[in-house]
This record gives C-alpha cells, sequence and structure tokens, in this order.
C-alpha cells in the first residue's frame, strides 16, 4: 500500500504507522512547490472519518483562498 494516496480536489493523505498507531496528515500543494500540512488524525478504524475530511478540506479551502487574494 502507497504511504501516500489523492483522496480528490488537490488534497492528499499521508499514511504513517508507529508503534502507538496508525496516523494520518492530509496535505495539499501549492505554487512554488509548497507543501501545506492540513490536518491529522490518530486512525481508529477501516474508513476515513467523513468528519477528518471535511476538517481537512476546509482548511485547504482556506489557505488556497489566503493565498490567491
Amino acid at each position: 500500500m502507497p504511504h501516500s494516496r489523492a483522496m480528490g480536489g488537490g488534497l492528499f493523505e499521508l499514511r504513517l504507522k508507529a508503534a502507538d498507531g496508525i496516523a494520518r496528515v492530509f496535505y495539499c500543494t501549492l505554487v512554488g512547490r509548497r507543501i501545506v500540512m492540513l490536518h491529522q488524525f490518530i486512525k481508529k478504524s477501516e474508513k476515513t472519518p467523513r468528519k477528518e475530511l471535511e476538517i481537512a478540506r476546509k482548511h485547504m479551502k482556506e489557505v488556497k483562498d489566503a493565498e490567491y487574494s
């Protein structure tokens, strides 16, 4: 399984495994080769919780709106 995958609309998920469990970090890329970490959480179920995805999408919108204003 890849460590990163596209979640659609410019949002990506980074998968991390540690002794304490499985973490996920949502990120996006911006002009100028910048990577912005948007939201992270500890994954406790098979499926990515909708709430966590919505938080990441909201943060991505805020970051991209600020970049273009």
